[in-house]
């Protein structure tokens, strides 16, 4: 695991080395173990390295026998063995024990097709010297990042945006027409990040730079295969799967590897099946927020060793300056939090773990993958019905019921953004401050994924839409930013590609069967697991934030960040005060909305005031 990065231009060769070192040091987090450079007449490369897989070698950036390919990588091939031993009946030569060398040889066999042959997580350019061009690729879900800069005729990569500002061709610019969507989705939403002419590498693509141009490609794309299936015959080649990816997930390794462990059915599954010599939980010293006495309990009866932490408002509200640095981009999801001091946490101890990322998307496991028995009758009602509820709800005070009368209002493509969605148009408008106010609304952004699963189900569109959005720009971003900003790699067994080849036959009636969410997967599950953990309930790492802003101390803390001079060039300062003031009072329950704003706040005291 580590953090690459490069740009391609005319600077003369020792400026380009002086350059590429202040890059590749914005990001040795990423990579504490070790470093290297490579630079010519056209590209500097450079990587730091966290060693995992032949601790000795595999220095990088590697280059072919031949000294025509020249690789920079950041990730693991879990199947890089089996890869290894077809290259060599083609008469390869390997130097060293690593997947990186397997990735770059890889590539001079098989060219772009290499990206599907690949079972891991990945994000690696390569430099042609021949033909004077590179080929950059990102893994097929988005666990690794790969962020990129264009302008003129320049370009630069690098694992985090952090590293690409330390180049001084690079214009740091803030992206205003990001903040809208940001609102709306509690994170970076667009293509282009929140630095004008950053763009993020979409998942499951690759690209090909040559001649001042950039082409992009995709080589997946996720689609769900209506299949029936015999529900035995189907779990016992899923009991198979799961079991060979999480043997994948801690065998690919030269050092230790342990394991996150919260109160929930996936980390608790993967503990089962890896028995790892230690786990890890977190929870907050606030009483119905802390469930690490599960995990406790869990490892106590599989005979393994469990460390855990409990976080203060006080450790929540001052790591969140850190954070935000370490995101790149404003980032509200609330458990990015913890997750940091979880890793920080393992760090100590291990330079690997396991966690339980991806179970909700492959298996159905949202909470709101499902309709309750009273929402689906009243999804009966045609939509100028509840268009016209909606309108009338939208004059009331509040009242018990009156958010889901105004979300079902609207058409299903409206109303779902996405798992972590919860601000509407009109309200984001209100927010914002008058000069970025927009007509742009959700549906501009999401409309073309739905148009690709407009004849599904509902419960595949929500899947699909989660693949494309909330995981890769959510749940992995922070897995990755927050384990690697403490130099530990975090592996998803539950999210393998191989897994998701086999995951999106099952039939929708397999998924939530009975009001259970996942229902194939816990029932897997229990073969491993007391029934009492595989049954449980969707839960996440919860978070007192909005409880804390009704404490002075804290509700103070907020309301300085929204008194600075700055806030008015993005906000409307009146409207954003009378959401905390009226949160503090207990009118209303504006947490997620404070945080949004608040996580926006901090992030730009980070880069940028």
């Amino acid at each position: 695991m580590c953090g690459i990065v490069g740009f391609w231009d005319k600077t003369r060769i020792k400026k380009k080395e002086e350059i590429i070192r202040k890059m590749a040091l914005k990001i040795e987090h990423r990579g504490p173990n070790g470093e290297g450079y490579f630079c010519d007449s056209n590209i500097a490369l450079g990587h730091k390295r966290l060693a995992i897989i032949d601790l000795e070698n595999g220095e990088q950036p590697m280059i072919s026998n031949d000294h025509n390919l020249i690789l920079v990588f950041n990730g693991e091939i879990y199947n890089y063995q089996e890869l290894r031993f077809e290259l060599e009946s083609n008469g390869y030569v390997f130097k060293t024990k690593t997947d990186t060398e397997v990735l770059l040889y890889g590539y001079d066999k098989y060219k772009e097709e290499i990206c599907n042959k690949l079972r891991g997580m990945f994000a690696f350019v390569i430099y042609d010297i021949k033909k004077e061009m590179l080929f950059g690729a990102r893994d097929h879900f988005g666990m690794k990042p790969l962020y990129y800069y264009q302008d003129d005729n320049f370009f630069c990569f690098a694992s985090e945006i952090k590293a690409m500002l330390e180049h001084p061709k690079f214009k740091k610019e803030i992206n205003k027409d990001a903040l809208k969507m940001y609102l709306m989705f509690q994170h970076s939403a667009k293509d282009e990040t929140f630095f004008k002419n950053v763009y993020r590498l979409n998942p499951g693509h690759y690209f090909i730079y040559k001649n001042n141009k950039l082409d992009i490609y995709p080589y997946h794309e996720f689609n769900f295969i209506k299949k029936n299936q015999n529900y035995q015959k189907l779990k016992k080649e899923m009991q198979k799967e799961l079991a060979s990816s999480v043997n994948y997930h801690l065998t690919t390794s030269d050092v230790e590897v342990a394991s996150y462990l919260s109160g929930g059915v996936d980390s608790s599954y993967v503990v089962s099946l890896a028995k790892p010599s230690k786990t890890f939980s977190v929870g907050f010293s606030y009483e119905g927020f802390d469930e690490t006495s599960y995990a406790k309990s869990l490892s106590e009866e599989l005979g393994l060793k469990n460390k855990s932490i409990s976080i203060s408002a006080d450790d929540f509200f001052d790591s969140l300056p850190t954070i935000m640095y370490y995101t790149d981009e404003p980032h509200a999801n609330l458990s990015t939090v913890p997750l940091y001091f979880l890793s920080k946490l393992a760090s100590k101890d291990v330079k690997v773990v396991l966690s339980g990322e991806g179970a909700d998307e492959l298996f159905g496991g949202y909470n709101e993958y499902y309709d309750p028995l009273l929402l689906r009758i009243y999804l009966k009602f045609p939509l100028w019905f509840r268009s016209k509820i909606r309108k009338i709800c939208q004059k009331l005070p509040h009242f018990m019921g009156r958010n889901t009368l105004i979300k079902y209002g609207l058409p299903f493509e409206e109303r779902y953004i996405g798992h972590g969605s919860f601000l509407e148009n009109d309200e984001a408008n209100k927010i914002l401050a008058d000069e970025l106010k927009s007509e742009e609304s959700i549906s501009s952004i999401l409309k073309p994924y739905y148009n690709l699963v407009k004849n599904e189900s509902e419960l595949t569109k929500k899947r699909f839409l989660d693949y494309y959005f909330w995981l890769p720009k959510d749940i992995l971003l922070k897995a990755d930013k927050m384990s690697m900003a403490n130099s530990v790699e975090l592996r998803t067994p539950l999210l393998d590609i191989n897994l998701f080849n086999l995951t999106k036959t099952i039939p929708n009636k397999y998924l939530i069967k009975n009001k259970t969410t996942k229902y194939i997967f816990r029932d897997i599950a229990l073969d491993n697991l007391p029934k009492s953990w595989a049954k449980r309930r969707k839960c996440g790492f919860p978070v007192p934030f909005s409880k804390w802003l009704r404490i002075d101390k804290y509700y103070n803390i907020v309301k300085e960040a929204f008194s600075k001079n700055y806030v008015k060039e993005f906000f409307d300062t009146c409207y954003i005060n009378q959401l905390l003031d009226n949160h503090y009072k207990g009118l209303e329950n504006n947490g997620r909305k404070i945080y949004n704003i608040y996580c926006f706040l901090v992030w730009y005291d980070e880069f940028f005031a």
